[in-house]
């Protein structure tokens, strides 16, 4: 991998020599006279590993190291020695340099080699700090990811665009897997050994989302009482997802927005400019075009984050792929409960294939694991909930047909069902009648008229 290197060395000539071989690699290098320059650099600015000289006038090597391990994101760190103070190097390495370099250099490919190692452990590093029970789970297989007609076109695309840099806009209802196509996206990508970094904007306080983002120093805020690292520093070399996007605030929105345009940022309460040496993915599952409309969604950010659009179908789409989904989930659930369950009745995946799974992929998960939970060696129609089964005439309560149709139902049958659909929504947002109404798949009225019957009439909540 390239890095951005910072070289400290009071000898001219033999500091251009360093950046002349290291910059023909590819690396982009800034180079710093003595150890107070090099101080001053690092203060102004993120790099991705140091070497510097250990004897040098008025701040030495070691002095200079000492002084970066204040940081918790501190690069790793080379010490440039002559023959005679090789000694005081290996010292240095117990104190956390991580090697040293002699000089005069034995050949270029010498300090290629060490570069490259170097680099390449502290990426590794980051990935490791950045994984997640997310990432452990790891993905699907590729012929449940992708199944059904519907994934063929998003398949291709996805192959064409992860080779590149490009930002990806994912859209899709809510459950319809925004973030596992991300994760699919980074492992097809050149940086797919670096750390994948997902953030859901929604679900991180307005007066926090900043910080954790970009990072804060220490004293920032109240509270700060160390220097802290955000989840584009810790993405470093890798991908970053920003989940719910359309959920940001504006002024957030200026911010991203300065980030994919100029690739560097300030953590919170500080200056110096960070590199932001990363892929960012955006998902949403609002129309941003209309977001834009109201007011709530900067253009300029949409264009930037709209340059290759990937929406996914939603699962109601994609019925020719819930015998699989379902199938594969079964399994994975017997084999985390080690339960021993035959398969899915015919009446039970005639269920599932007329149901209109407003909550996606998702919301089958949750029920196929439910499902496994209540069955005895086969998941029959009795281990569904009541919204999703049919009779065995296929008349039932009619939740077969979806939530749509069975919130502008009105026999008595139903409204135990309706009540409990609407609150479940309600619940699973928040109180927010707006984006529970996009999850039943009916209009904003129709919700406001049925909480009016059931006497819900406490003050709603937009955002």
């Amino acid at each position: 991998m390239k890095g951005r290197i910072l070289i400290v060395e009071d000898d001219a000539t033999f500091r251009g020599l360093l950046g002349a071989i290291l910059e023909d690699a590819g690396h982009v290098v800034t180079q710093a006279i003595d150890g107070a320059a090099g101080l001053a650099r690092l203060r102004q600015e993120s790099f991705d590993l140091v070497l510097s000289d250990l004897k040098m006038p008025n701040m030495s090597g070691l002095a200079l190291f000492q002084a970066s391990r204040n940081d918790p994101a501190a690069p790793p760190f080379v010490l440039i020695t002559a023959f005679g103070t090789v000694e005081e190097a290996v010292a240095a390495i117990k104190d956390g340099v991580s090697d040293f370099l002699t000089k005069p250099l034995k050949d270029p490919a010498t300090l290629r080699a060490l570069v490259d190692r170097l680099l390449a452990e502290h990426c590794r590093e980051r990935r490791l700090e950045a994984l997640d029970e997310a990432e452990l789970a790891g993905l699907p297989p590729l012929d449940i990811l992708f199944a059904g007609k519907a994934m063929e076109q998003i398949r291709w695309l996805v192959g064409e665009v992860a080779p590149t840099e490009a930002t990806v806009l994912i859209g899709g209802e809510s459950g319809t897997g925004k973030e596992l196509l991300a994760r699919y996206i980074h492992r097809l990508s050149p940086r797919k050994s670096g750390p994948f970094i997902a953030v859901n904007c929604a679900a991180i306080p307005e007066n926090l989302l900043e910080s954790e983002l970009f990072g804060h120093e220490r004293g920032a805020f109240t509270g700060a009482s160390t220097t802290r690292q955000g989840k584009f520093e810790l993405a470093a070399g890798g991908t970053l997802m920003l989940d719910e996007i359309g959920e940001m605030v504006l002024p957030m929105q200026a911010k991203i927005l300065r980030v994919l345009q100029e690739r560097s940022f300030q953590r919170v309460g500080g200056s110096r400019e960070m590199h932001a040496n990363v892929r960012v993915l955006a998902a949403t599952n609002r129309d941003l075009a209309q977001e834009i409309g109201t007011g709530r969604f900067r253009e300029d950010l949409y264009y930037r984050l709209n340059v290759f659009p990937i929406t996914l179908p939603s699962l109601y789409d994609r019925r020719d792929a819930i015998d699989d989904l379902a199938g594969f989930f079964v399994r994975l659930h017997c084999l985390r409960m080690g339960k021993k369950i035959s398969g899915i009745a015919p009446a039970a995946r005639d269920s599932m294939r007329a149901y209109r799974w407003p909550g996606n992929i998702r919301e089958l998960q949750n029920i196929t694991e439910r499902a496994v939970i209540l069955a005895r060696g086969e998941i029959t129609n009795a281990e569904l909930p009541d919204l999703v089964r049919v009779t065995e005439k296929g008349g039932g309560n009619g939740a077969g047909r979806g939530v749509r149709e069975v919130l502008s139902g009105d026999n008595g049958l139903l409204k135990e069902a309706q009540r409990q659909a609407i609150m479940s929504a309600l619940q699973a947002t928040a109180g927010n009648r707006r984006l529970a109404a996009d999850r039943l798949g009916i209009s904003r009225r129709t919700l406001q008229y049925r909480l009016k019957e059931y006497g819900v009439v406490d003050e709603e909540r937009e955002e």
